[in-house]
């Protein structure tokens, strides 16, 4: 038997993402994906190595502690907060309206920088290893916008589609990583297997405040599992259980790979060879312990770890699109949602738009696309984040002083506190270290740190602006996070739809 939809019904189906659809594997697979472990790994973890020696496995372990102290915050407000608007709608409810507003505008601004970044990285290395493989040489920037193709119609259908192919992804590039974890450390290393790498005398060797800026920037991503609190199955136990898993996998995973990593060399060497050859320094510890196949394989998966990130940071910014303008922060057609997918497909299109463009500008603008378009655009969104994860510790102390909610005092105040010191200092040593960080020189990079403070001050402006008809970036919508059609958005009652989706 079926039924026709009320007015009603209609308009919540559309303006309202599919409920129930994600459980916490199919989360966590978007927010590991966006953390991208192989890349991460094959990038950062070089970097971390070449700055302080046999001790980069702790420098993880460290910022996944201070990670783990953002999220029980984060975790417990999740169970009072369920909304897509993600750090936004966080930080409004514990410091305002006006703190809101500047977090939409300033979450928005570096994730679509990270993503942007990342297409340049996917071009690069996919240009790479296709000459290398198949002796076809294509322009980077070929490649770059044929992914933008493929994540447009991923981020324009059904939500359980892009976690089944993160899904199928991740598992790919994890197995092997947990193969050489496996291996390195059975075969005795090249210098015998021990813990001295999480000692604190190693972890604090060199230039610690290098390793752990690289190793945080490692963990970006993971915060992302609240904007998909309305698509979750009963979201105030999926998310915060998803928030646990993701920090607690991603570190786990990062600790143990880098210490097997630095069981391959010697623990004389290891910081020389990591600074002399970082392009090489992993693959080469795979290739003697694991064997030239397995290495062959992960310059593969290399491509694909960095498309998941593709796919996840562009969902996280359609649903950060689709939630402002559902809450007249952005413009209203992106509150639609697709009638049969109950996808943001309005501002998933914009939003490959606004990719599209922007990618072909760099194209056509002979832009690098690792050392301009990588190294910048992701340092400068890795920084952005960062402030967003500070400000919603903040915020979620602020929060449970003034709600009269149960919570203990760890995760009410003493684990916010503690997450947005390690947090804030990772931000002071991005700024102090911007140089080493993103490679950027002088000129315009050197000064795009002022954009992060320009995105925040377009958000104070826009809630200046919009100060008669946004209350709040949540207004018209419950406590859940679901779309009411019959309460007011920016003080207009939503209209029942006049047309299909296509």
């Amino acid at each position: 038997m079926t039924t026709t939809p009320t007015g009603a019904e209609a308009a919540t189906e559309q303006y309202q993402l599919k409920r129930h659809s994600l459980g916490v594997a199919g989360i966590v697979f978007f927010v590991m994906s966006a953390a991208a472990p192989l890349a991460a790994t094959l990038g950062s973890a070089p970097i971390t190595f070449g700055a302080t020696g046999q001790g980069a496995p702790g420098a993880y372990l460290l910022v996944g502690i201070v990670l783990l102290c953002f999220a029980a915050g984060y975790a417990a407000m999740s169970r009072h907060v369920t909304s897509s608007a993600g750090f936004a709608a966080y930080i409004e409810r514990g410091l305002g309206r006006v703190a809101g507003f500047a977090g939409a505008t300033t979450a928005v601004f570096s994730y679509v920088l990270m993503l942007i970044g990342i297409y340049g990285a996917f071009g690069y290395f996919t240009r790479a290893i296709v000459l290398q493989r198949l002796h076809v040489d294509l322009p980077w920037g070929f490649w770059a916008l044929a992914a933008v193709a493929v994540v447009a119609v991923l981020g324009y259908v059904e939500v359980n589609l892009s976690a089944k192919v993160l899904g199928v992804l991740m598992v790919a590039e994890m197995a092997l990583l947990v193969a050489f974890d496996v291996v390195t450390p059975a075969q005795g290393g090249a210098d015998g297997v021990s813990l001295a790498a999480f000692a604190p005398a190693n972890v604090f060797h060199g230039d610690v405040g290098i390793a752990i800026l690289f190793a945080a920037a490692s963990f970006i991503g993971f915060e992302a599992t609240a904007i998909y609190g309305e698509e979750a199955r009963e979201p105030r136990k999926t998310v915060p259980r998803a928030t646990y898993t993701a920090v607690i996998s991603i570190c786990a995973f990062y600790a143990i790979t880098t210490w097997a990593i630095g069981l391959a060399y010697k623990s004389n060497e290891v910081q020389g060879t990591a600074a002399k050859d970082p392009a090489n320094f992993v693959l080469a510890a795979n290739t003697r312990f694991v064997g030239q196949w397995s290495t062959g394989i992960l310059n593969v998966l290399l491509i694909t770890s960095y498309f998941a990130t593709l796919v996840a940071f562009h969902n996280t910014i359609a649903r950060y699109m689709y939630s402002l303008g559902r809450g007249g922060v952005l413009p209203s057609p992106l509150r639609r949602t697709h009638r049969r997918w109950q996808s943001p497909h309005v501002a998933s299109v914009a939003g490959s738009l606004v990719t599209t463009i922007v990618v072909a500008a760099f194209v056509i603008g002979g832009a690098d696309p690792f050392l301009q378009m990588f190294a910048w655009l992701t340092g400068l969104g890795t920084v952005g984040v960062l402030v967003l994860q500070a400000s919603t510790s903040v915020s979620a102390i602020v929060f449970f002083r003034r709600q009269r909610v149960r919570v203990n005092t760890w995760s009410g105040t003493v684990a916010p506190l503690l997450g947005a010191v390690g947090i804030v200092t990772a931000i002071v040593l991005a700024v102090v270290k911007w140089k080493t960080f993103t490679g950027a020189t002088g000129g315009f990079g050197a000064q795009m740190p002022w954009l992060l403070v320009a995105a925040a001050l377009a958000g104070l402006l826009l809630a200046w602006v919009k100060r008669h008809t946004v209350r709040t970036i949540s207004a018209g919508f419950a406590e859940n996070g679901t779309t009411r059609p019959e309460a007011p958005v920016s003080g207009i009652a939503v209209p029942a739809p006049s047309e299909d989706a296509p």
